[in-house]
């Protein structure tokens, strides 16, 4: 059976794309399976800068191809146990496990982001929407909730009563109203192009200070002010004397573009 997930691999950046457009990359279970194992595959290339998510053709994702899974109800809850190591599931797991890679991860979205589609889109770091485009918690159209860390990545973006709303009315609002809201990092006419030429922009900066920011901003966000001051200083120590650092100064200092060696292995906890 096809899996409907592509990735392509230049100059340090990884495209995962979602490619079941005539579906409108509505989502089989083995295509969350794949999300996941694809995400576990990246986070091991070291050489790796960024990656961008989004969909073939007219859309981004329109959600749970629920006419698919509901004919293996086996295979639904066999995805629905949690991994006690990861503390997700497989729903959970396919958008979660972008926010764990150590790059910066921007989805790029046109068309239709809907139910699990807009989840995976808030798994990642940075959102890219056509001003067009369709968002929608979907779920409670079809009396369900969101459970593919929505919820938690919601609470990130937006206080409790837009997230309530948004989910209790699964209204459909479009790409400029959900950048209003905050559910959108940007608006472009072309979000793939304005996603790469983000991600190009982000590989000019040290590998290891981008896995180091995004460890420090999603391990401490909601953290107190204690705790945050001391996964600054143990995020820090390895940096300043790290060798990708001593490169950023050596080619500030001539006025030139630093050439960084590969992330470095993480040295804190």
């Amino acid at each position: 059976m096809p899996r409907h997930i592509t990735t392509t691999i230049q100059d340090g950046i990884a495209h995962v794309r979602l490619a079941r457009p005539d579906k409108l990359n509505a989502l089989t279970l083995e295509m969350l399976d794949d999300l996941a194992a694809t995400a576990h595959g990246l986070r091991s290339d070291r050489r790796l800068r960024a990656v961008i998510i989004s969909g073939e053709g007219d859309s981004f994702c329109a959600g749970l191809d629920f006419g698919s899974a509901m004919k293996e109800p086996a295979g639904i809850m066999r995805r629905f146990v949690p991994r006690p190591w990861r503390g997700t599931n497989t729903f959970q797991e396919a958008p979660w496990a972008f926010r764990r890679l150590p790059v910066p991860v921007i989805a790029a979205v046109n068309g239709h982001c809907l139910g699990g589609g807009l989840q995976i889109a808030l798994g990642a770091d940075f959102r890219i929407s056509h001003p067009d485009a369709t968002w929608s918690v979907l779920e409670g159209r079809w009396g369900i909730i969101p459970d593919m860390s929505g919820v938690h990545a919601l609470s990130e973006l937006v206080g409790i009563d837009v997230a309530k709303r948004l989910t209790m009315t699964a209204d459909k609002i479009s790409g400029t109203r959900a950048h209003e809201l905050g559910l959108v990092t940007e608006v472009a006419d072309d979000p793939v192009a304005a996603a790469l030429d983000l991600a190009e922009q982000l590989a000019t900066r040290s590998p290891d200070a981008l896995a180091a920011t995004k460890r420090l901003f999603d391990g401490t966000w909601t953290r107190g002010a204690r705790h945050t001051f001391a996964r600054e200083r143990w995020e820090q120590l390895p940096l300043l004397f790290g060798p990708n650092a001593a490169r950023a100064r050596a080619a500030n200092a001539r006025k030139a573009q630093p050439e960084f060696l590969p992330r470095q292995r993480r040295l804190v906890p």
